[in-house]
C-alpha cells in the first residue's frame, strides 16, 4: 500500500478534490470526510452490504434492460460483490450524521465500486470514461430511493439472519424452564407484596408467551418492509429509469437474499415518509420492554441469597464486588436491561426521525439506519448471551419457595367462596398480628373443619383455578 500522505485529484462538479491513494472512493466522499468529522460511527455492515446488492443487482438489471454494456455490468457486479462481502469495508469512511437523504454514502457506494470496476477492467481510478459512478453505477437510481430501500433491506436480512433464529431459541429455552419448573409453588406478587401462590412454570410460561408474541409482532412487519422504494429516482416519479426498474431490481434482489422483496405499492410513500422502519422500532421496543422485565423478575428472584427472595440462583459468572469478598451479582439480567434501555432510546430518535420527512423525502434516513440496526443487533447478541449464560443454569429452590408459599396469609383468599370476604379479611388480620398460619387461626375460630380446611388450603390445587375443593355454604 502506498503511504497514507499520498494523494492523488479527483474531480466533481465542484472542482478538484485531493484524495489519498490508497482509498478507493472519490471526490464525493471525500468532501463528506471533511464535512462531517462529528461522532466516527459509521454504517454498520449489514448496511454497506445491502448497498452492495443493490449496486450488483442494478448492474445486472440494467444490463438485462439492454441500457448497461456486458463489460461494464460484469466489473461492476464483481466489484459489488466484493462489497457485499466486507472485502472494501475500509474504504466506507463516513459519519451516519451527514446529509439527511444519506447522498454522501451512496455516492460513496458508487465511487467506490466504480473505481474497483476501473481496476477490474484495467483502467485507473478516476477514469470515469471506463465506468463512472453517477452514470453507470448509479443508473438508474437516486439516493432518494437507494437509501431507504436498503434500510429495509439491511433491517430485513437481520432480521432473518440474526434477531429471529435468537428469539426462537429464546422462546425455546424458557419453554423448557416453564416445564422443568412446573410443579414447583411459590408465593405469586402483586405491587411486589404477597399474593396467591402460582407455580414457578406458570411464570416462566408467561415469559415464553411474551417473548412469542414478540416474534409475532415483528414478522407482523415483515410484508411492509419488504416492499422496496428503489424505481422511483428523485421525487417517487421514476424519472431517468427504465419503467420495469423497480419490478426487477426487487426480483433480482429477492433472488440474491431469499427475502421476498417487491417493488412498493407507492413510490411516493416509500421516499417521503419511514413509517415502516417507525413501525418495525415499535416492534423491537415491546421486545426490549419484555425482555426487560423478565431480566427484572430474574433479578428479584435471585436477590440475597440471605437477605431477599433467593428463590432462584442464577450462573455466578464473575466476582461481583472490587471491595466485597464472594459477592455474585446478576450481571447478565443488567445487560439484558441496558439494552432494552439503548433500544428504547433507539426508538424515541427513530420515532422523530421518521417525523422528519418534508414532502418527497425523509431528510434523517442514515440516523434511522444506525439506530434500527443497533436495536436489531444487541437485541439479538444479548438475547442469544441470555439464554447460555443465564436462563439455562437457573437453579430453583424448591424448598424455600413452597416453605414460604404454605405460610403465606393470603392463602385465606382461597377460603372466601367458603367463609365470604368479610371473615376471610378477619383471619389474614389475626393470623399476620399473631403470626400464625390461616389454618391455625381458622381452626382456632372453629369456622371450618380440619379435613375440609385441609382440602381448601392445598396450594398446589390455587393454582390450577377454580374453586378449591368447591364451594360449600356462605359467609
Amino acid at each position: 500500500r502506498t503511504k497514507m500522505s499520498d494523494f492523488r485529484i479527483e474531480r466533481d462538479a465542484l472542482g478538484e478534490v485531493k484524495v489519498p491513494t490508497w482509498a478507493l472512493w472519490g471526490a464525493q466522499t471525500q468532501r463528506a470526510v471533511e464535512n462531517f468529522p462529528i461522532s466516527g460511527i459509521r454504517f454498520p455492515r449489514t448496511f454497506i452490504k445491502a448497498i452492495g446488492l443493490v449496486k450488483y443487482c442494478a448492474a445486472k438489471v440494467n444490463h438485462e434492460l439492454g441500457l448497461l454494456d456486458e463489460a461494464k455490468a460484469k466489473a461492476i457486479m464483481e466489484a459489488a460483490r466484493e462489497v457485499i462481502e466486507g472485502k472494501l469495508d475500509e474504504h466506507f469512511p463516513l459519519d451516519i450524521f451527514q446529509t439527511g437523504s444519506g447522498t454522501s454514502t451512496n455516492m460513496n457506494a458508487n465511487e467506490v465500486i466504480a473505481n474497483r470496476a476501473c481496476e477490474i477492467l484495467g483502467a485507473k481510478r478516476g477514469e470515469k470514461s471506463v465506468v463512472h459512478p453517477n452514470d453507470h453505477v448509479n443508473l438508474g437510481q437516486s439516493s432518494n430511493d437507494v437509501i431507504p430501500a436498503c434500510i429495509h433491506i439491511s433491517a430485513a436480512i437481520a432480521i432473518k439472519e440474526q434477531l429471529l433464529p435468537s428469539l426462537q431459541k429464546l422462546h425455546k429455552a424458557l419453554l423448557e424452564k416453564s416445564k422443568e419448573f412446573d410443579d414447583i409453588v411459590k408465593t405469586g406478587r402483586t405491587h411486589l407484596m404477597d399474593a396467591m401462590p402460582v407455580r414457578l412454570g406458570q411464570e416462566f410460561s408467561g415469559y415464553a408467551a411474551q417473548i412469542e408474541l414478540a416474534i409475532e409482532r415483528i414478522n407482523a412487519v415483515l410484508p411492509r418492509l419488504y416492499e422496496l422504494a428503489l424505481g422511483g429516482t428523485a421525487v417517487g416519479t421514476g424519472i431517468n429509469t427504465h419503467p420495469e426498474f423497480g419490478k426487477r431490481i426487487a426480483e433480482a434482489l429477492a433472488q440474491e437474499t431469499g427475502i421476498p422483496f417487491r417493488e412498493t405499492r407507492n413510490h411516493f410513500s416509500a421516499q417521503a415518509s419511514m413509517d415502516t422502519a417507525v413501525e418495525l422500532s415499535g416492534a423491537l421496543k415491546a421486545l426490549a420492554v419484555a425482555l426487560y422485565k423478565i431480566a427484572n423478575d430474574l433479578r428479584w428472584m435471585n436477590s440475597g441469597p440471605q437477605a431477599g427472595l433467593a428463590e432462584i440462583r442464577l450462573p455466578a459468572l464473575q466476582p461481583g464486588s472490587s471491595i466485597m469478598p464472594g459477592k455474585i451479582n446478576p450481571v447478565i439480567p443488567e445487560a439484558v436491561i441496558m439494552v432494552s434501555m439503548q433500544v428504547i432510546g433507539n426508538d424515541s430518535v427513530i420515532t422523530l426521525a421518521g417525523s422528519s420527512g418534508n414532502f418527497e423525502l425523509n431528510v434523517a434516513l442514515p440516523v434511522i439506519a444506525r439506530n434500527l440496526l443497533e436495536s436489531i443487533t444487541i437485541l439479538s447478541n444479548v438475547s442469544d448471551v441470555f439464554v447460555d449464560k443465564c436462563i439455562n443454569g437457573i437453579v430453583a429452590n424448591k424448598e424455600h419457595m413452597e416453605r414460604l408459599a404454605g405460610q403465606n396469609a393470603i392463602l385465606a383468599t382461597a377460603l372466601t367462596p367458603h367463609l365470604g370476604y368479610d371473615k376471610a379479611a378477619q383471619i389474614v388480620k389475626k393470623a399476620m398480628a399473631e403470626n400464625k398460619t390461616i389454618r391455625e387461626v381458622v381452626l382456632e375460630l372453629g369456622w371450618m373443619k380440619e379435613d375440609e380446611l385441609d382440602k381448601v388450603l392445598d396450594i398446589k390445587k390455587m393454582t390450577e383455578g377454580g374453586f378449591v375443593a368447591g364451594v360449600s355454604g356462605g359467609g
